[in-house]
């Protein structure tokens, strides 16, 4: 069976956008987005979490990015969610 990755993330943006070129001048546009959860415990106290999830885009998407996104803008961002490669060791 094949795998799917998709991620669709809704939040705020916690930083002004940073933006780099590689060394083909390929735009790479990073930063985060603050993500928050309510839910009610046990004891039916309001309970409320945030997560800070990093987002990297690439090519022309990067530099619209840098040029129109701002620090507390909302942002709905649609990609995969990618995690460190791990070697195996043998």
């Amino acid at each position: 069976m094949r795998g799917f990755n998709k991620a669709i993330i809704m939040g705020n943006v916690t930083r002004d956008p940073e933006i780099r070129y590689t060394a083909s001048q390929k735009a790479v546009a990073s930063f985060s987005v603050a993500v928050n959860r309510s839910w009610k415990d046990a004891n039916g106290e309001l309970r409320e979490e945030v997560a800070f999830i990093p987002v990297v885009v690439w090519g022309k998407p990067a530099e619209t990015c840098e040029r129109y996104m701002k620090k507390g803008a909302g942002v709905l961002v649609e990609g995969r969610s990618n995690t460190p490669r791990v070697e195996s060791q043998r």
